[in-house]
């Protein structure tokens, strides 16, 4: 079984890269050049375009930035669906709302094809060393197909139902990220504000209720003031703009997601979009401004 990966960025070379020390044949497609000869010295092949990976790939895997993106590689002229064939698997490990991976499978189901959607989280740390989260939504005898490649790159990998069911799942999840990391944002600003320390405060937060994913790995950041972009501003906003479009459509209330939004949107204006999510601290430490 031969395997192809379209889109090898933060999230996508060392996914990509999994999968060779996996021992899977592997074929790799980016616009970029560097990140695919890195993995053709290791011994992937390359494609030209992402319909040439469709044509000698019997899974086709992606890893995308944008719901845009994702449409033009899968759907576009030149496209993934454009070469697919009866039996083929095809995967978006995007995040992207469930109408357009629904839209993608219609496509790829004209061609005898499968899609699921499979969007990731665990951030490039747990991309690098195999042990990713994986929702996955679509049928589920392809699922069973490629459960040994999600494997390969994912250490929690679950089917949670039919196509867009993978994609509901990660936004809900893009949800709590924003809204958490906000909030251990707000809550440093407040404690260093009010004059306690924060070294001895982030201690004993650990071990109360206010402890959660994010607190444990913002600390480390806000002590440092390190806001290197493992996870930038501008991908969170992207997703929080698709949490939006599903709550509008299924008629949510996302008060809180509309309010992390909102500042995700003060730290943008101060220069911080590529900045990592954390840096959101600095919008919040210039206090009260009302």
């Amino acid at each position: 079984m031969r395997i192809g990966f379209i889109g090898l960025g933060r999230m996508g070379k060392p996914m990509a890269r999994n999968l060779l020390r996996a021992g899977f044949a592997l074929t790799v497609r980016d616009v970029s050049p560097g990140p695919v000869q890195e993995l053709t010295e290791v011994g992937a092949e390359e494609a030209t375009s992402p319909a040439e990976v469709a044509e000698r790939c019997d899974v086709v895997l992606a890893s995308l930035p944008d719901v845009a993106t994702t449409e033009a590689v899968f759907l576009g002229p030149d496209g993934v669906v454009s070469r697919s064939r009866p039996g083929q698997v095809l995967v978006d490990h995007s995040t992207i709302g469930p109408a357009t991976a629904r839209k993608v499978a219609e496509a790829a189901s004209k061609k005898g094809a499968a899609f699921l959607d499979a969007p990731v989280s665990g951030g490039v740390e747990r991309a690098a060393d195999g042990t990713l989260t994986m929702m996955v939504g679509g049928d589920s005898e392809a699922f069973q197909k490629v459960l040994p490649v999600f494997r390969a790159m994912g250490k929690d990998v679950r089917r949670v139902g039919d196509v867009g069911a993978g994609c509901v799942v990660k936004l809900v999840n893009q949800l709590l990220v924003g809204v958490n990391v906000v909030a251990v944002a707000e809550a440093t600003a407040l404690g260093a504000m009010a004059g306690v320390d924060l070294p001895a405060m982030f201690e004993l937060l650990r071990t109360s209720w206010g402890a959660s994913t994010m607190l444990e790995r913002s600390v480390p950041r806000f002590l440092a003031r390190d806001f290197s972009p493992a996870a930038p501003i501008r991908l969170l906003r992207k997703d929080l703009g698709l949490v939006q479009e599903l709550g509008e459509q299924v008629s949510a209330r996302l008060l809180l997601a509309r309010a992390a939004q909102e500042v995700f949107g003060e730290a943008r204006a101060m220069g911080l979009e590529e900045s990592d999510i954390t840096s959101v601290l600095l919008a919040l430490e210039q206090g009260d401004v009302e």
